[in-house]
């Protein structure tokens, strides 16, 4: 799955014209255990981000989940009357993350769900149910970033918070801003921009 289409731009002759983004391929399933390590954790602490972003009885989405590096943290901090929604496009991270969450005693509190290239596809009773919504590593992948802001707009409660980072070797400064203006035109306000250890990171509330 890649993302081929750009911002746009005026050219000499006055023309507006369409900016092709860098296609940017999805993360293999064969090559899960890189993102799950002791390094990375240490990096990232995602014990420490769950803590930040997630309470008790919250509905969480971890959107491209892979296999479960971050969904293991939210599921402990959410307990027992919340939920974490798991999406992926890959079946195979799925059936990581699962045997994961079975291992660690909290497959109970995660709800795990195949994504389609083009739509995340959780039912319509979903709609306004979402307290927290997580992106993380895996916009620059998505074919339609607009599209997929909408859906997640859509999921979220008003005030809901999306919290949105992008690796800083793979998407410019300047794509990254741009992903952020048409967050902001799918219904979101950036509160806050800042680094993920060496990463762009963002939150974001839903404000219509």
């Amino acid at each position: 799955m890649v993302r081929t289409t750009g911002p746009e731009s005026i050219d000499s002759s006055g023309k507006i014209q369409k900016e092709p983004r860098h296609h940017h391929e999805v993360f293999s399933a064969e090559r899960a255990g890189q993102l799950d390590t002791r390094l990375r954790r240490l990096l990232y602490r995602p014990d420490i981000l769950a803590e930040r972003l997630v309470k008790p009885g919250d509905t969480v989405l971890d959107f491209g989940c892979g296999p479960g590096f971050f969904t293991k943290e939210f599921a402990k901090q959410v307990g027992d009357e919340g939920k974490v929604i798991a999406a992926d496009l890959q079946e195979g991270m799925l059936r990581i993350l699962e045997e994961k969450m079975e291992r660690e005693g909290l497959l109970h509190r995660v709800m795990i769900h195949q994504c389609s290239q083009d739509s995340i596809g959780l039912p319509t009773v979903f709609d306004g149910t979402v307290d927290v919504a997580c992106a993380i590593f895996v916009v620059h992948e998505v074919p339609d970033p607009a599209g997929l802001f909408r859906e997640l707009s859509r999921l979220l409660k008003r005030g809901g918070l999306f919290f949105y980072t992008e690796p800083y070797f793979v998407i410019s400064g300047r794509e990254f801003r741009e992903l952020l203006r048409e967050a902001e035109h799918a219904g979101f306000e950036v509160k806050k921009r800042h680094l993920f250890f060496l990463n762009r990171a963002a939150h974001l509330s839903k404000v219509v």
